[in-house]
């Protein structure tokens, strides 16, 4: 079985959970309970990772979809906290990334990213340094799950997609890359993923995480 590469998602694949503090500056700030924040928060999400938006102008969009005064104060604080949110790292995953690339695997990241949230992640982190290609969909006006975004990552790598693999937290992001032809693995947990490596007779080619 030949693999060349191996693709990350960001969120809750490189990093763990929402940071919790940050998660609570949002539903401080904005004074919303939980079943009223988080639809919102995810409603334009997507065009935000898509860069049609950009971080600040996303939570302007927030605050007159909630029925909030208009507050350019409260927009910029709201990003701010937004970006410290997605900023946990998965030491074990990170851990696992520098092995790859010890034993000659190509590595990527490919993540719905918007401005400010990846500004924040080259302030505070400078293992992204460490991937052969880094694919922030904000940059590319194109996002997960569109195929394009994938052949995007597949072309930078010069890998094929049945030499590749891809990981991701979310069910259709996976579908999309087995579609393409990637071997593709849902991440829920490390202990999950190494269980799965080894299923699909992975561990003969990558050393497990």
């Amino acid at each position: 079985m030949s693999l060349r590469a191996v693709v990350f998602d960001y969120g809750m694949v490189l990093t763990g959970p929402r940071d919790p503090e940050a998660h609570a500056a949002l539903l401080r700030i904005t004074g919303l309970p939980l079943d009223q924040f988080e639809p919102l928060y995810w409603a334009n999400r997507h065009a935000y990772d898509e860069g049609k938006l950009t971080g600040l102008a996303f939570w302007q969009k927030f605050l007159l979809d909630a029925g909030l005064p208009e507050n350019r104060e409260m927009a910029e604080d709201l990003n701010l906290w937004d970006a410290r949110m997605w900023t946990a790292q998965n030491p074990v995953m990170l851990a696992w990334q520098l092995r790859l690339k010890q034993r000659g695997i190509l590595t990527a990241i490919l993540s719905n990213m918007g401005d400010n949230v990846l500004a924040n992640i080259e302030r505070e982190f400078d293992w992204i340094h460490r991937f052969d290609v880094l694919a922030w969909s904000f940059q590319l006006r194109m996002a997960k799950p569109d195929p394009a975004i994938y052949r995007h990552v597949l072309s930078e790598l010069g890998a094929r997609p049945e030499e590749t693999l891809f990981l991701d937290d979310k069910p259709v992001n996976i579908q999309t890359a087995q579609a393409l032809g990637m071997k593709a693995i849902e991440f829920s947990t490390v202990e999950r993923l190494r269980a799965d490596l080894i299923a699909a007779g992975l561990d003969s080619v990558l050393p497990l995480p």
